[in-house]
C-alpha cells in the first residue's frame, strides 16, 4: 500500500509581522501485506541430507519468517493479522501438508519444530501439495516459499508443476542451501517467479539460513517506502530558523528557506509514522493570508505519489500609511519586435539639489477610529553643535478599523537636504549629522464643550 497518509500543519493560523510558526510534516507508511492479505505456504525440505545442523537452522529460519510476517500484518495475541495466513508443507520422498492455512503462530512453529530428516527429495510433489493448499483461491495474494538443500531425487520433474502454479497467479520464492548433494541454482531460477534476483536466494552455509528467511519475509511484506527524500522550500518572505530532530531519518537546511528530510525506510515491518517539525519566521513587511511553503517535493524508491496540504497563516504587520505619494510615472509602450527603442519623455526638472532623506516612524497604540496629526521636524547639527532647520512636514494619518489599539507604521517621509550645508561649516560630501523630532496627537478625542446653559 506504500504511503497511506501525508500531512502538513501549522501550530497557529495568525502571527505578527515578525512572528514564528511551527510547521509539522507527517508521513505514515504501511507494508503492502497490511492492505493486501496474503496466503503463504512454507515448503520445507526434510530429506536425509538436512539431518543435524541444517535442519536446526532451517527451523530457526522458518520461525523467524513466521514472526516477521506476524509483525508485518499487525498481528497480536500470537496471531497473524490483516487477513493473511501461513501454511506448512514439508517433503522428502513425498510431501505432507503439516498445517492448513492458519493464523496461529504457535501452531505453525510447533509444526516446523516437529520435522525430522530422512528420505529422498521430491520437489514435484512438494509444489503440487503447496498449490493444493492454495486452491481454491481465497481472494488473498498467494505465495509459495520453497526451501531445499539438494537436487531432485524422487518423483516427476518439478518444473511443469511449478509453472502450472505460477500460471494460476501464485508467486514462488526459492531458498537454496548448498547441501551434501549440492543444489541446482538454475533449477531454482526456473521454478521461481521472475525476476530471479528478487525471488531466489542461495547460501553455502546453514548458519546463514535464518537471515535468508528473515530477508525473504521482509521482501514479501514489502516496506511501504524506502529511500525517502522530501525537499521543502518556504515562501520568499519566510525563513527557516530551526529544525527539530525528526522521529525518523535526518533533516538539514539547504539554505535559509529550504530543507531536506531523508528517511531510509518507513513501514518495513508494520504501519509506521514519521514526523518532522521546524520553525519558520516571517521576514516580510506586508500583512495578509500567506502560504507558508513555496514548494514541497517527495520521492522514494517505490515510486509512491505523495502530496502535502498547503497551510496558510494570517500575518499581521499592523497598519501601514504612506503619507506622501510617489512621483507620477510616465507611460510608454514598446513593440516586442523592436531591436532598439528611442523615446523622448520630455523634460524633467530638478526639484532641488542635494540629498534625499527618507524615514519611517511607528505611532504606538493608536486606537481604532482615531485620526492622528503627525509632525516631522528635521534639523542639521554643525561642527559647533548648533542646529539648523532643514524642514518640517505635517500629516493627517487616517483612522484604522482594527478591533483594538495597535501600532501604525508611517513610511516614506521624504526630506530634501541642500547640497551646500550652509552654516554647518562642513565641506561637500562630508558626513552630515541630523536630528529628527516627531510630534503626534489624536485629532478625534471625543472632546465636547460644556453647554452654554447649565442644566439644573
Amino acid at each position: 500500500m506504500g504511503v497511506t497518509n501525508s500531512n502538513k500543519v501549522v501550530n497557529t493560523t495568525q502571527i505578527l509581522c515578525d512572528g514564528t510558526v511551527r510547521v509539522t510534516l507527517a508521513l505514515t507508511a504501511t507494508p503492502d501485506i497490511m492492505s493486501n492479505p496474503t496466503d503463504i505456504v512454507l515448503v520445507l525440505d526434510r530429506s536425509g541430507s538436512m539431518a543435524g545442523v541444517p535442519l536446526a537452522n532451517m527451523k530457526a529460519g522458518a520461525d523467524t519468517f513466521i514472526d516477521i510476517i506476524a509483525d508485518a500484518t499487525g498481528g497480536s495475541g500470537g496471531q497473524i493479522g490483516s487477513g493473511s495466513r501461513i501454511g506448512i508443507v514439508s517433503f522428502a520422498d513425498t510431501a505432507t501438508a503439516d498445517t492448513g492455512l492458519i493464523t496461529s503462530v504457535d501452531t505453525l512453529k510447533a509444526a516446523v519444530d516437529a520435522l525430522t530428516a530422512g528420505g529422498s527429495t521430491n520437489h514435484a510433489d512438494a509444489f503440487a501439495t503447496a498449490a493444493g493448499l492454495l486452491d481454491p483461491p481465497s481472494g488473498n495474494a498467494r505465495v509459495i516459499v520453497m526451501f531445499t538443500d539438494g537436487n531432485t531425487t524422487a518423483g516427476g520433474p518439478p518444473a511443469p508443476v511449478a509453472a502450472a502454479a505460477r500460471a494460476q497467479g501464485i508467486i514462488i520464492y526459492c531458498i537454496g542451501l548448498v547441501g551434501s548433494d549440492g543444489v541446482d541454482v538454475s533449477a531454482l531460477n526456473e521454478w521461481a517467479s521472475d525476476p530471479d534476483a528478487a525471488h531466489v536466494a542461495v547460501t553455502p552455509d546453514a548458519a546463514d539460513l535464518e537471515q535468508l528467511f528473515a530477508d525473504l519475509a521482509a521482501n514479501i511484506s514489502n516496506p511501504g517506502a524506502t529511500d525517502i527524500v522530501i525537499d521543502e522550500t518556504v515562501q520568499a518572505d519566510f525563513a527557516i530558523t530551526s529544525i527539530l530532530t525528526p522521529s525518523k531519518g535526518s533533516a538539514a537546511l539547504l539554505d535559509a528557506r529550504s530543507l531536506r528530510w531523508t528517511i531510509p525506510e518507513l513501514g518495513v515491518t508494520a504501519s509506521e509514522s514519521a514526523i518532522l517539525e521546524f520553525l519558520v519566521q516571517h521576514t516580510g513587511q506586508i500583512s495578509g493570508d500567506k502560504l507558508v511553503n513555496q514548494s514541497i517535493t517527495y520521492s522514494d524508491a517505490e515510486g509512491n505519489v505523495v502530496t502535502f496540504p498547503a497551510p496558510t497563516v494570517s500575518v499581521d504587520c499592523g497598519t501601514v500609511v504612506y503619507p506622501e505619494p510617489c512621483p507620477t510615472p510616465v507611460e510608454l509602450s514598446v513593440s516586442g519586435c523592436s531591436g532598439s527603442v528611442e523615446v523622448d519623455l520630455g523634460d524633467v526638472s530638478l526639484d532641488a539639489p542635494g540629498q534625499i532623506l527618507q524615514v519611517d516612524v511607528t505611532l504606538q497604540q493608536v486606537c481604532p477610529g482615531q485620526r492622528v496629526a503627525l509632525a516631522a521636524i528635521l534639523s542639521e547639527v554643525d561642527s559647533a553643535g548648533v542646529e539648523h532647520d532643514r524642514g518640517m512636514k505635517v500629516f493627517t494619518i487616517p483612522a484604522h478599523d482594527a478591533p483594538s489599539c495597535r501600532d501604525v507604521l508611517v513610511r516614506c517621509i521624504r526630506f530634501v537636504l541642500p547640497a551646500d550645508p550652509e552654516g554647518t561649516g562642513q565641506p561637500p560630501c562630508a558626513q552630515r549629522d541630523l536630528r529628527m523630532r516627531f510630534i503626534a496627537n489624536s485629532l478625534d478625542n471625543g472632546f465636547l464643550c460644556c453647554a452654554d446653559t447649565a442644566t439644573p
